[in-house]
This record gives C-alpha cells, sequence and structure tokens, in this order.
C-alpha cells in the first residue's frame, strides 16, 4: 500500500516547510502539488497524495501555514481560523511554496487544491507555468473569474454545495468554456474528504477516476 511521509522543503528566502510527500513504487509519470483547504496540511492531505502515487505521480502537498506556526492544523469544526490564516499569507508566499514543492515532486509537476487551496490553484495556474491543474470545489474561484488558467484545467463541484453556489458553478462554465467542468449530483462542499460530514463516496471516487485520466492525458503521455 502506497503511503506518504512528511518531509522537509526548503523555500525561498531560507523559509522551510513540512510537506506531505508520496511516490509511485514505479517510475514516476509525472508529479502533483496539492494544496490544502482551510483546516491546514491534515492527515487528508496525505491521503491524497498516497492516492496520486498509486496511479504514478509523485505528489507533494505544502504546509502552507508554517509561515503562520509550523504544523498548524485546525478542526473540521473551525474553518473560520483557517480562512484567517490563509488571508494573513500573501500571494508571493504561497506562490514561493508552490514553486519549492514543484521541485520536490520532480519539477514536472501539475497543481491541485481543495477549497481554499483550490482558489489558490486557479490562481497559480493563471500566473505560472504548470502542465495541468485538477481542483476540486475551490470556493473562491468566482472572486477570481476573471483569472484565466494558462493549461488544460478540471473542476469538481457539488451541486449541493453551499460554498459555491449552482448559480455560481454556472457562471464559471459560461466565463471558461475550454474549462473541464463536472458537477456531482447530491454532493456538497468537501464531497471528496473522508474526513468531513459531506463525504459521498460515489461522487469521490467519480472525481478521482476523472482527476486521474485527465492527469494521464496532460501530464502522463506528455514528453
Amino acid at each position: 500500500m502506497t503511503v506518504a511521509a512528511l518531509i522537509e522543503v526548503a523555500g525561498a528566502g531560507g523559509h522551510r516547510l513540512s510537506a506531505w510527500r508520496a511516490e509511485p513504487s514505479v517510475r514516476a509519470k509525472g508529479g502533483i502539488v496539492v494544496l490544502h483547504a482551510v483546516y491546514g496540511a491534515t492527515k487528508h492531505m496525505g491521503d491524497v497524495c498516497a492516492r496520486w502515487a498509486a496511479a504514478g505521480y509523485t505528489a507533494v502537498a505544502p504546509a502552507l501555514f508554517d509561515r503562520i506556526a509550523r504544523d498548524r492544523i485546525h478542526a473540521y469544526d473551525k474553518p473560520a481560523d483557517g480562512t484567517k490564516d490563509y488571508a494573513a499569507l500573501t500571494e508571493a508566499q504561497i506562490f514561493a511554496d508552490i514553486a519549492a514543492c514543484v521541485g520536490a515532486a520532480g519539477g514536472r509537476a501539475a497543481i491541485s487544491g481543495f477549497c481554499t487551496g483550490g482558489t489558490w490553484a486557479w490562481r497559480a495556474a493563471a500566473a505560472m507555468e504548470f502542465p495541468a491543474q485538477v481542483n476540486f470545489y475551490g470556493s473562491h474561484i468566482p472572486a477570481f473569474i476573471d483569472l484565466s488558467p494558462r493549461c488544460p484545467t478540471i473542476l469538481h463541484y457539488g451541486d449541493r454545495d453551499h460554498v459555491v453556489p449552482m448559480a455560481e458553478v454556472e457562471n464559471i462554465r459560461s466565463r471558461h468554456p475550454d474549462v473541464e467542468m463536472h458537477v456531482y449530483t447530491g454532493a456538497g462542499h468537501a464531497f471528496e474528504n473522508v474526513e468531513q460530514a459531506n463525504y459521498n463516496a460515489a461522487a469521490g471516487d467519480l472525481a478521482w477516476a476523472r482527476s486521474i485520466a485527465f492527469m494521464d492525458r496532460w501530464v502522463g503521455n506528455r514528453p
């Protein structure tokens, strides 16, 4: 069974951050950097990295809140604490930590994210070079709808998402017709996370299958 381990990554300006990392048992097809939700680099992020590794990709999930305090994790019933932490970080800091983790993921790495991490993945994909973006219910993409990803992108939303209502999801679809969009019936926000109340196994597994196929198309099968 593929498992993830916590590593330390050397960032810009002497900053060092922890990150979950998992790699496949055979030669990697590529890499992916995964940005966490408002709760921080929880064990779920390690499980996500392990799942990517099982699919053939080296995955790294940085602990972005390490810039505030080491090993900073928030409870699932206190999202406001994590929202405050994300607001304390600058774009330059987050982009620098992403760039450091691209190297830790092998150099040719896609960008991914969950919830607010999905928003940052969207912003990074509009500003930096990636071969692909895999985005799970990016919570504030509507606020950055004028940004356009510079790489192939897949988005996953549930039709019962209380953070991003369907009207906003459809607006993203309308404004970005080149983005591959999937909406899951009966799924709420954070439907992929087995540790949260909105976990929906059918929607989560289907989103994973589509994400892996997407990565294989745009990263794994590219030179």
